[in-house]
């Protein structure tokens, strides 16, 4: 491929581009009104605006952007992620107009974008699964049915959905119709599909995912593991890899698992699969995402390897260079999604100028984003700013190093999730690796933020206090009679 379009927008479009740019292949963006001053417009070699702010007037239209690819001249089309990147009928009209889709095949998005169809195919390859359903839930009465079976509590979950939508926890038998309703009334609304399912509720899980490549001749291979439990509102704010609780026979175990789910949908370039993981280290199945993650760094970080460099490689036809043998894992990594929302009132987004936008810097910092100060953060797209990575040969250089990373980078003029990730990396429950997808609900309350807030406000003022007194402290005369100087002197 000589020339890409990248059918996104900040930092993941910014990240794209860097990586073509280092294997010699021009990009080409795509922008809304809103982004036409955005980093990611004037690094690309072109640019062209395809509509107003709102992203279905713009980064979801699909034909207007394959369109736009073909006049330009472009080989391929890199999604990013979200907007059109696990869209089928999009990796479909790429093809169908010869212009090579930077991603899976639309039936490897078809097969791991419906949860059913997803968990019949891993099926196949005896992959774990949470006890429950792998079919639609017909009506009250099968639903009522595999309740029994299965047991409370339970967890009713959208076939098509994410980020929680669609999905009810069930205590008691008397409360499972009303919660089936809703179920199904919020997927139908959210997801143009009202299938549910039904699987046993795993009560503290880790969130748990293997991230995998693989090519069109066959090659697979996982690069081991990211924790994501840190979430709020079903979506994550903090990833690290490798585990903290991971044996290297359970890992072992996952990554076979997780190649086994991509051999199902025959899968090619760069996909993740997640697991719940109880207590006991039982790991269970839970669904594809069949795109590059946002926390796709940790993984490059610990392997060395680019993901989206691979990704171009898979879709220009050519083999994975490297085999699972060849694969180490490489100290331990941490990010820290940085998102304009106010952790002191429920993560509700936030929108406002960048008047202060100081990144930081030093020994294994990574930041990709794609804002400049003075920037505006728009209210149509997604909060996310950019994304903060730190990296050490020990877990506990890497919190070391991001808490460091976190007091220097300075953002004023919008709330941020920076407190939020400082307070949370250095909590005792993750320190000692000891938490799970209930991290916020068991341990946060805005007013342990606010008084984690002031505590550092005072260590740093005793500390300027100090700096200021040894600043203006007058000089002790130097002790003559020690001199070398004078030593010398006499010696002459």
């Amino acid at each position: 491929m000589n020339k890409i379009l990248v059918a996104n927008r900040g930092e993941i479009a910014l990240r794209v581009m860097r990586s073509a740019r280092e294997m010699g292949i021009q990009t080409v963006a795509v922008y809304s009104e809103a982004d036409a001053t955005m980093p990611f417009v004037t690094f690309a070699d072109e640019s062209f605006c395809i509509g107003p702010a709102p992203s279905s007037e713009s980064y979801l239209l699909g034909d207007k952007i394959i369109e736009v690819a073909l006049a330009c001249g472009a080989d391929g089309i890199h999604p990013g992620y979200g907007f059109l990147s696990e869209n089928a009928g999009f990796s479909d009209a790429c093809q169908k107009a010869g212009i090579k889709f930077i991603g899976p095949t639309a039936h490897s998005i078809e097969t791991m974008g419906s949860k059913i169809a997803a968990k019949q195919s891993a099926k196949k390859f005896d992959v774990p699964m949470v006890p429950g359903t792998d079919s639609p839930i017909q009506d009250v009465a099968e639903a009522k049915e595999i309740a029994a079976r299965t047991g409370f509590p339970l967890l009713i979950k959208a076939s098509a959905g994410g980020g929680g939508k669609g999905m009810r926890i069930v205590h008691h038998m008397e409360e499972l119709e009303e919660q089936l309703n809703m179920a199904k009334s919020e997927a139908l609304n959210s997801f143009k599909d009202d299938s549910v399912f039904i699987e046993k509720y795993v009560g503290s899980p880790k969130h748990i995912e293997i991230q995998i490549l693989g090519d069109t001749h066959g090659n697979y291979v996982y690069l081991f593991e990211r924790e994501c439990s840190i979430q709020r509102r079903h979506q994550k704010l903090v990833e690290e890899a490798p585990s903290s609780c991971l044996t290297p026979e359970i890992r072992k175990a996952m990554g076979e698992c997780a190649v086994n789910v991509g051999r199902s949908c025959d899968y090619h370039g760069a996909g993740t699969v997640e697991f719940l993981v109880d207590n006991d280290l039982n790991f269970y199945f839970l669904e594809m995402n069949t795109r590059l993650q946002v926390e796709h760094c940790v993984t490059e970080m610990i392997t060395g390897i680019d993901l989206v460099k691979e990704q171009i490689y898979v879709a220009d036809g050519k083999a994975l260079s490297f085999t699972q043998d060849d694969l180490n894992i490489n100290g331990h990594a941490i990010e820290l999604r940085i998102c304009a929302e106010d952790p002191l009132n429920n993560f509700l987004p936030d929108i406002g100028k960048l008047e202060v936008y100081k990144r930081p810097q030093g020994a294994g910092i990574r930041v990709d984003d794609g804002y400049e100060e003075g920037m505006e953060i728009p209210i149509y797209y997604d909060p996310m700013i950019g994304k903060l990575v730190a990296w050490g040969s020990t877990r506990s250089e890497a919190i070391d190093r991001l808490t460091r990373a976190i007091e220097e980078f300075r953002i004023n003029g919008i709330e941020t999730t920076l407190p939020f990730g400082k307070w949370a990396i250095n909590h005792e429950a993750f320190v000692k690796g000891q938490f799970d997808t209930h991290f916020i609900a068991n341990y946060y309350k805005p007013e342990l933020l606010e008084q984690f807030s002031e505590e550092q406000k005072e260590i740093a003022a005793l500390i300027a206090v100090n700096i200021f007194k040894e600043k203006t402290e007058q000089p002790k005369p130097l002790n003559m009679s020690t001199s070398k100087w004078k030593n010398r002197s006499n010696m002459r």
